[in-house]
């Protein structure tokens, strides 16, 4: 079974630890995004119309032999209401022809092994180089993959600890790379509360939060989770698997009871 050194946070080696078989998973990016998509769906909103949209009108034909036109007509006026009667849609001021229902499914449904294959893969992906690297991630001073630290680093509660950990890793250039990475969304979407866009940075991941969360929230692209929180989402954003992963020792540990 392969070995892999377990890191101080100041980045040197401490001792070596048996690589978990999850990370010996398949890397497939079709069952990722499969999963992927089926989480973001959950989070949509359903939305519909009033069946009565663009129906609630008193114009009607007058039929033939008027020399007019048969175009509905407001009762006692005579004006017309070209699209206002209720079998006329795609006319000027008509109603809609097929609108969006409240009742369409929208939440996607993902088989339980296909489930645990795209986590699983997930993991896996964040131990090749090569597939952290075509993220776009800076990963040049990173030495070995995974990239494993010792318990110690969920119970910082600086932020410049943080980097100081980071920076022994060489993981801090890619936090950089997301800093530089910042800049104003175009569109409406400045005014509406998602003003900045940026990279997705690292992620690390404990075995219990006792203040790494609070420490690193103040590094942009840096998030914190637990393992018993991991989903596929966190690992592959955008469902591009290999997103750049540092594991404390504890939490690399348990995935051998968690995918046992």
């Amino acid at each position: 079974m392969r070995k892999i050194p377990v890191h101080d946070l100041k980045g040197k080696t401490v001792k070596q630890i048996s690589v978990p078989a999850v990370f010996d998973t398949p890397i497939r990016p079709d069952i990722i995004k499969k999963a992927v998509v089926a989480l973001q769906s959950h989070r949509i909103q359903p939305q519909g119309r009033d069946p009565m949209a663009g129906k609630r009108t008193t114009a009607i034909g007058r039929g033939t032999g008027l020399h007019l036109a048969r175009i509905p007509r407001v009762k006692g006026s005579g004006y017309s209401r070209a699209g206002q009667g209720a079998f006329a849609p795609g006319t000027v001021g008509g109603r809609q022809a097929h609108p969006p229902k409240a009742e369409k499914r929208i939440k996607k449904r993902l088989n339980e092994k296909e489930k645990t294959l795209a986590i699983t893969s997930a993991i896996a992906a964040t131990a090749d180089k090569d597939t952290v690297a075509s993220r776009g991630h800076a990963v040049a001073e990173v030495k070995e993959f995974p990239v494993v630290v010792s318990d110690k680093l969920q119970t910082l509660d600086k932020a410049v600890q943080v980097k100081t950990t980071l920076e022994g890793l060489g993981v801090w250039p890619d936090v950089l790379r997301v800093k530089n990475s910042r800049r104003i969304r175009a569109g409406r979407g400045s005014s509406r509360g998602r003003k900045m866009k940026q990279a997705v940075g690292p992620l690390i991941i404990v075995s219990e939060d006792k203040g790494i969360g609070k420490a690193a929230r103040n590094h942009p692209g840096l998030d914190v989770v637990t393992v018993g929180q991991l989903n596929v989402e966190s690992l592959a954003p955008g469902a591009h698997p290999g997103r750049l992963t540092v594991w404390v020792e504890s939490a690399i540990k348990s995935l051998e009871k968690i995918f046992a």
